[in-house]
C-alpha cells in the first residue's frame, strides 16, 4: 500500500463512520474502485482506523462519557442494552465470517447499491417525519427511543452500505425521540460498537495468526501508512461529527440521501462496466 492511499483510507474511514453514509460501504467501494491492496495489512490497517474514530468520538463528548459513570446512570444503562443486539450481531458475523463473504462476492457493486439506495430512502423518509410532526410531542431519552436505535445498530452491522449512524438517529426519530438527545446517544453508541469490533478484531487476529502476518507483511511504509491512517481517519472523523450534529439539528437528510442515490446509480454503472 502507498502512503496516499493509506491517507484516502484514513480521510474515508472518519468521514463516513460518523456522517449516515456508511463506512463499511464507502471503504468496500474505495478499495474496489481503486484497486488498494493493503499487502497482508489489512487486519491491522483497519484496527487502526477505528481506533482514530474512537479518538474523534471521545475527544468531541468526553463530558457526557464521564457523566454516565454518574448517579442514577440511566443514560449507561439505556447505552447497555442498546449495544446488546450489535454485540450479538458481531460476534455471529465474525464467528461465521460473514463480512469478507459479502465484501468478496462477485455482484457486490449491486449489493452496495441497493443497500446505498435503502439508507437514502431512510434518511428521506426520517427528515420528511421529522419535520412533520409537533415539537411536544418529541420524547425524551427512554426506553421507546433507545431500544430501536439499538435495534437498527444491530442490522446496520449486518450489510456494507447500510449505515450504522443513518439506521440509529432515524430508528429514534421515527420512535419519537428528541433530536439533541439523539445525536449524543448514536455517538455514544458508537464507542462500545467499535470498541468490541476492536478487541474481536484483536483476539481473532492473534488466534488465527492474522495479526502476525500482517506485522510480517509491513513493508518500509508501512509505518508511514498506519500512523497517517490513523491521524486523518481522527480529524476527519472530528469534521464529520461536527457536521452530522448541525445536520441532525436541522433534520437536513436530504443531501445525504441524495448523494447516497447518486452512489448508488455508479455503482451499477461500475460494475456492470467491469470495474468494480
Amino acid at each position: 500500500m502507498e502512503i496516499w492511499q493509506a491517507i484516502v483510507l484514513g480521510l474515508v474511514q472518519g468521514l463516513t463512520e460518523f456522517l449516515p453514509v456508511s463506512s463499511s460501504g464507502h471503504l468496500t467501494f474505495v478499495q474496489s474502485l481503486m484497486g488498494i491492496d493493503l499487502g497482508g495489512m489489512d487486519l491491522l490497517f483497519d484496527i487502526l482506523l477505528h481506533v482514530g474514530t474512537l479518538v474523534a468520538v471521545c475527544a468531541v463528548f468526553w463530558r457526557d462519557i464521564i457523566d454516565l459513570f454518574k448517579k442514577p446512570f440511566k443514560t449507561l444503562l439505556y447505552l447497555i442494552v442498546a449495544t446488546i443486539p450489535a454485540g450479538v450481531v458481531g460476534l455471529s458475523l465474525s464467528a461465521f465470517d460473514a463480512e469478507n463473504a459479502i465484501n468478496d462476492s462477485p455482484y457486490i457493486g449491486i449489493l452496495l447499491a441497493v443497500f446505498f439506495t435503502l439508507t437514502a430512502i431512510l434518511l428521506l423518509v426520517t427528515e420528511i417525519y421529522a419535520k412533520r410532526r409537533a415539537k411536544e410531542k418529541e420524547l425524551p431519552l427512554c426506553w421507546r427511543t433507545t431500544v430501536p436505535m439499538g435495534l437498527a445498530q444491530a442490522v446496520a452491522a449486518i450489510f456494507p452500505g447500510l449505515s450504522r449512524s443513518g439506521s440509529t438517529i432515524c430508528a429514534g426519530v421515527l420512535a419519537g425521540g428528541r433530536s439533541e438527545d439523539l445525536s449524543k446517544f448514536s455517538f455514544l453508541m458508537s464507542i462500545p460498537v467499535i470498541l468490541g469490533s476492536f478487541a474481536v478484531s484483536l483476539v481473532k487476529g492473534a488466534m488465527d495468526g492474522e495479526l502476525s502476518a500482517s506485522f510480517t507483511a509491513m513493508g518500509p511504509n508501512a509505518g508511514w501508512c498506519i500512523a497517517l491512517g490513523f491521524i486523518v481517519a481522527a480529524i476527519s472523523g472530528l469534521f464529520a461529527i461536527k457536521v452530522m450534529i448541525g445536520a441532525i439539528k436541522k433534520a437536513n437528510y436530504k443531501w445525504f440521501s441524495l448523494y447516497l442515490v447518486l452512489l448508488a446509480i455508479a455503482c451499477v454503472v461500475l460494475y456492470c462496466t467491469g470495474v468494480i
